[in-house]
């Protein structure tokens, strides 16, 4: 299942919002909350918020929320408002005031089973001997002392 949330219309540049953005891919929907809150960046307000939407969507839908991690985020060009700035001699230098659609989708985690939790055992020692015998090639090292004998 999926829950997904979107802002358009933000008045900030595309490439100012993916550094954010980029941080927080495929992390856990809190730890991303987390991440987003320490970030002094102006983006990342507008990323918290459609973060926080995006998680009160998915608790809509039923889906846990300890399980939510954030699979996909995106950063689209919206519409480029056009300004001139007059400059000297009756010239005009050309703004460009860009703006982002923020996409934020979340999805839940498959839950492991108790008996994946142990960490699997190591192997004896018997085993690693046997592996690690000879392969059958040379190494280089091999090959120059028996070239120079």
């Amino acid at each position: 299942m999926e829950a997904q949330a979107f802002t358009k219309y933000v008045r900030i540049a595309p490439r100012k919002v993916r550094l954010v953005i980029d941080a927080i891919r495929y992390k856990n929907a809190k730890q991303a909350l987390y991440i987003l809150a320490s970030l002094k960046n102006r983006g990342a307000r507008f990323v918290e918020k459609t973060l926080k939407s995006a998680i009160a969507n998915a608790k809509f839908k039923k889906m846990d929320e300890a399980l939510l991690y954030v699979s996909e985020t995106r950063s689209d060009t919206g519409p480029t408002f056009k300004r001139f700035m007059a400059r000297s001699m009756g010239r005009a230098d050309k703004l460009l005031r860009r703006t982002t659609h923020i996409t934020v989708k979340l999805k839940e985690r498959e839950a492991k089973p108790a008996s994946l939790k142990e960490k699997p055992k190591a192997p004896p020692a018997e085993a690693k001997l046997k592996t690690e015998e000879h392969s059958g090639k040379r190494t280089g090292k091999k090959l120059l002392k028996s070239k120079g004998a």
